[in-house]
């Protein structure tokens, strides 16, 4: 008599983007998951975020694209400008031929948006539950399978176990156990209406206003209803890795050298979230026998290649076509998707710290960097980016895209 094997069963730890993303790759992975979340629901704060083409990609790949590109607003450029005299430096055309060249647009989304485009997904696919209230506090394995335990002490088990729970995560800290690294790096986050916004600056495009020590983003959410509005700055304090809430007083004291024209935004926003920032060293490995880990957890970046959840994304893909392809070997996909992840996610990360020094350049370095780009083509300025925007879903696992 023929007998069907048992399902395969993975437990997700974390319910923000990473973690729904992965839910969904791995049951379109024929995985049947359990996604353990610590907050009281599913949900996300915040503000917003980027969706670059490779992020419309993965979306695609997990069903979910569609519903992120109701929710996005569609950009006409990537803007750089120079926060001290408001003249430009840099600009990436969007439209057309961006969109022929990458596949797919460059959009700007609220965070709880883009949640909300996978959550949907997630909640039709019977083969993912959901626990709340449940915080990770101990994590063991054997050559079968996985076991965590709550706040309360009751254990979960499964074949596998994914740490999606950011960039202050308790399953890193059981797998891997390093420090983070303090930037030292202030964000501001706020959401400003519309008839709130100076209209000299309601502009379809991320504009970065780039300064010394310091700089400003901002463009439109919800359909043109809001702009997302984010400031950052060098401290003068000894930071601690958080979230709290800011002042207006303190972000006009490190904008004092800013032309009146990004200024004018500092005044706009009736509150503000105050993040002291963070990044981790990249590791030669982050996959333990049946466990991994994705997203922030493995690789938290800081902003400024505007990567974070767009990686998230592609980690998620990658990890379902792993599992797929290793046919319920999870310790061998494990090890298969932390082989392309790791120098791919790498490279943003050191990109993106590297783009923070360009962005904040002060004297001397500040003119070669408002030289960098002058008489750029914009094909030469695509060719720059294909390796980040090219990416592909269909041969994620084929080869180290870095």
């Amino acid at each position: 008599m023929h007998t069907s094997q048992p399902a395969r069963r993975a437990i997700v730890v974390g319910g923000g983007i990473g973690g729904l993303a992965a839910a969904l790759a791995l049951a379109r992975a024929d995985v049947r998951v359990l996604l353990l979340e610590q907050a009281a629901q599913i949900g996300e704060i915040g503000a917003g975020i980027q969706l670059g083409p490779n992020a419309f990609t993965a979306l695609d790949a997990l069903g979910a694209g569609e519903a992120a590109r109701s929710r996005a607003v569609f950009t006409d450029s990537l803007t750089l400008m120079d926060a001290t005299n408001a003249r430009p430096v840099a600009r990436i055309e969007t439209g057309a031929r961006f969109r022929e060249r990458f596949a797919n647009p460059y959009g700007v989304i609220h965070r709880a948006d883009i949640h909300l485009s996978i959550l949907e997904a997630v909640k039709d696919n019977p083969l993912i539950q959901f626990r709340t209230n449940t915080q990770i506090k101990a994590l063991e394995q054997d050559e079968h399978g996985v076991t965590v335990t709550d706040q309360h002490g009751e254990r979960y088990s499964a074949d596998a176990m994914i740490g999606c729970d950011g960039v202050k995560s308790a399953v890193r800290a059981a797998l891997i156990g390093d420090e983070p690294r303090v930037t030292g790096h202030v964000v501001y986050r706020a959401v400003v209406d519309t008839e709130n916004m100076p209209k000299d600056l309601q502009l379809n495009a991320p504009v970065v206003w780039a300064g010394p020590h310091c700089h400003l983003v901002h463009y439109s959410l919800r359909g043109g209803r809001q702009y997302n509005l984010v400031v950052t700055f060098h401290s003068r304090e000894q930071e601690v890795w958080g979230v709290r809430d800011g002042s207006k007083e303190e972000v006009l004291s490190y904008f004092e050298g800013i032309d009146a024209l990004p200024r004018q935004m500092l005044d706009r926003p009736t509150s503000w979230k105050r993040w002291a920032t963070a990044d981790r060293d990249p590791v030669e490995q982050w996959s333990f026998g049946r466990a991994t880990i994705l997203g922030d957890a493995a690789h938290p970046m800081t902003q400024y290649v505007a990567q974070g959840a767009c990686q998230a994304l592609e980690d998620a893909v990658t990890l379902g076509a792993a599992v797929k392809a290793a046919d319920g070997d999870f310790v061998a996909a494990f090890k298969r998707y932390e082989a392309v992840r790791i120098p791919r996610t790498a490279r943003v990360l050191y990109s993106a710290r590297e783009m923070g020094r360009v962005y904040h350049a002060m004297g001397v370095e500040r003119l070669v960097r408002n030289a960098l780009w002058v008489g750029r083509s914009q094909e030469q300025f695509y060719d720059s980016l294909q390796w980040l925007y090219g990416w592909r879903a269909e041969d994620c696992l084929d080869t180290v895209v870095v």
